[in-house]
């Protein structure tokens, strides 16, 4: 496994990591995989309404065979989900052939009954990296998962994964109630030993849409955004890690900071739907993404149809290849042809299509230079179903709630195509020919890419160096004692 140096430490290359050769040749690097819809949580924004077993869960027999056929493919890591995975009698077995083959397997899970007992079964089948969800403190947590104590059976799930010898993570979904809680959840997390923290918004799917009041509104992703970058660099002076989902984002003056999964500098570079991920349902439902509906983004079911072929049937829906041009601000967007309107399950959750995505940073800050701001609206039910998806209206407004025409809601930058280097002067994100930065102005010069790497390592130097002095003075207020001045 490659080394890559991250804060002066050596690590491990995340096994998710994607290459040029994977989108090239659509390895299915991470999939996601549902074992099991039965789960033991009663979720008020679960998108696929989990609960009950599906009635035509693979065999046994069928999953192992699953398992070596996304091997034959090039998976380096496969998720396993539900409802909630443990649930399945032969999860274990599962997870043994996984980690047999040599793909890294992680479970993801809401941890009510989640015992020191299963946790060292998970571990010894091969399971090494389990993440907790929690949605809230305590009582808003048992609010949105529908069970009272599960919030505390989450935090000790945490406690007992670090205990065997997995450093756990924790998986968020911000919505309206949880935002407010953003900071207090961090240092609760903090304090029961995860390491690494995946935010992920609250989308507009399944139970989701029965309770829309819990929905964000696309102008809060300023307030998000900012919130936990600040979190983000909060955390990683302590060595904790906050990763933000797909459906976080995108572009703006925190994009250079938390994007990468390496020491490289990197930024969004659009959906991986279908591309180098897969999802999978429980009953053999192969889709482009987890979270998507099969009715637009399936490929066909494992009973009958190979994975390579799956693969195949996918290409041509995915964001490179689909032909769409985005709507709305996203169809002006000064990023379009390098973020092709961010996350797909965000924007084809309301209008059922992708290409208009109200919940970006970049869009949202532009619209409020201007005074302007999109709210959604609630237009149609979703069906009782899993992965159901409604209708929402996305409205463009003023400060003071008074509808404004779409017209004024489109990017004043032109589109560009062509490699992105951060400006010298604000840090965004700007496109390599540029003679001036369309965002501050500035000047811009050609700028190799040895000139950006060596720009950010002196940066991650300073970053570093008044990391460990701050730790210093904090070792010195715990001893009750002053750092001598130099002389």
């Amino acid at each position: 496994m490659s080394i890559a140096q991250v804060n002066g430490e050596r690590q491990a290359t995340p096994q998710r990591l994607r290459t040029v050769q994977d989108r090239r040749l659509h390895v299915p690097v991470h999939v996601v995989w549902e074992i099991t819809l039965a789960c033991n949580l009663k979720c008020g924004h679960c998108g696929s309404r989990a609960g009950k077993r599906r009635a035509n869960e693979l065999s046994t027999a069928e999953c192992i065979d699953v398992v070596r056929q996304l091997a034959a493919a090039g998976t380096r890591e496969i998720t396993l989900i539900g409802g909630e995975a443990y649930l399945r009698r032969d999860w274990l077995e599962i997870a043994a052939e996984i980690a047999r083959l040599g793909i890294l397997c992680s479970v993801q899970t809401g941890a009510r009954g989640l015992t020191k007992e299963r946790i060292a079964a998970a571990y010894a089948a091969g399971v090494r990296a389990i993440g907790v969800s929690v949605d809230g403190l305590r009582d808003l947590h048992d609010s949105l998962r529908g069970v009272s104590g599960s919030h505390d059976q989450a935090i000790r799930a945490i406690e007992n994964i670090r205990a065997v010898g997995i450093e756990p993570g924790v998986n968020t979904q911000i919505n309206a109630l949880s935002m407010p809680q953003l900071p207090q959840i961090f240092d609760e997390i903090v304090a029961a030993g995860a390491r690494s923290w995946q935010v992920q918004l609250t989308v507009a799917m399944g139970n989701a849409v029965d309770n829309a009041a819990l929905l964000l509104q696309p102008h809060q992703i300023i307030e998000v955004v900012d919130c936990l970058a600040r979190l983000y660099h909060k955390g990683r002076d302590i060595g904790f890690r906050l990763l933000p989902g797909n459906s976080i984002g995108y572009f703006g003056r925190h994009e250079p900071h938390w994007r990468s999964l390496t020491s490289n500098i990197e930024h969004w570079t659009g959906c991986n739907a279908g591309e180098t991920t897969l999802g999978l349902e429980a009953d053999g439902t192969i889709k482009s993404c987890p979270s998507l509906p099969k009715s637009h983004y399936s490929a066909g079911g494992t009973r009958s149809t190979p994975i390579e072929d799956a693969l195949r049937n996918l290409e041509s829906r995915t964001v490179r290849r689909d032909g769409n041009r985005g709507r709305s601000f996203c169809g002006s967007c000064y990023y379009w042809n390098t973020c092709q309107g961010g996350c797909t399950w965000v924007s084809h959750v309301l209008e059922s299509k992708r290409g208009d995505n109200p919940y970006c940073y970049y869009r949202a800050t532009t619209l409020a230079k201007r005074g302007l701001r999109e709210r959604i609206v609630k237009v149609a039910e979703a069906p009782d179903q899993p992965f159901a998806v409604g209708r929402f209206e996305v409205r463009l407004e003023r400060a003071d709630g008074s509808r404004a025409p779409r017209s004024l809601g489109l990017d004043d930058k032109r589109r560009k195509r062509g490699r992105l280097v951060l400006c010298r002067s604000c840090d965004e994100y700007i496109y390599a020919a540029e003679r001036a930065c369309p965002h501050c102005g500035a000047a811009h010069g050609p700028e190799t890419a040895a000139d950006e790497t060596f720009r950010r390592e002196i940066q991650t130097s300073i970053d570093e160096v008044e990391r460990h002095g701050r730790r210093i003075l904090e070792i010195a207020g715990m001893a009750g004692g002053d750092i001598p001045a130099r002389e």
